[in-house]
């Protein structure tokens, strides 16, 4: 996938839980919660597992569930939402490619198979930021 010219200056990542993903359908940024912030290592193998996405055909929802924030020391860098479902990915950055800067909703999203490796580690990656489900038992007072 492409990633913004600007990638090679991030130093953190914010991990965002989409909760309205409709409305990244025509918004000027990521909305959500910050579900982690990944420094270091983690920073840069999360850029590489997106830059690794392989390509796919778009399905038509694009109602995204994730998504990161890039930072450097001092300011955002680009913001990505990403639909697991239809194997879409949407990005805002001042520094767009010519490619990627087209009006048409459906020319800003890039098509990545969801499916393939990076993908399923990304997504993996995510829901480990989620606190784990505690178990109800119902019989218990």
């Amino acid at each position: 996938m492409l990633l913004p010219p600007t990638h090679e200056k991030t130093e953190l990542i914010e991990v965002v839980r989409i909760t309205d993903p409709a409305r990244h359908l025509d918004s000027e940024d990521l909305a959500g919660d910050t579900a982690a912030i990944w420094e270091g290592e983690r920073t840069q193998q999360a850029l590489s597992l997106i830059a690794d996405l392989p390509g796919s055909e778009q399905h038509r929802c694009f109602l995204p569930g994730w998504g990161i924030r890039a930072h450097d020391l001092t300011s955002q860098l680009f913001e990505i939402a990403l639909c697991f479902r239809c194997h879409g990915a949407r990005t805002w950055a001042p520094d767009l490619p010519v490619a990627q800067q087209r009006h048409a909703f459906d020319q800003q999203i890039q098509a990545f198979d969801a499916e393939s490796p990076a993908a399923r580690e990304l997504l993996h990656r995510f829901r480990s930021c989620l606190p784990p489900l505690i178990a109800i038992d119902r019989h218990d007072p």
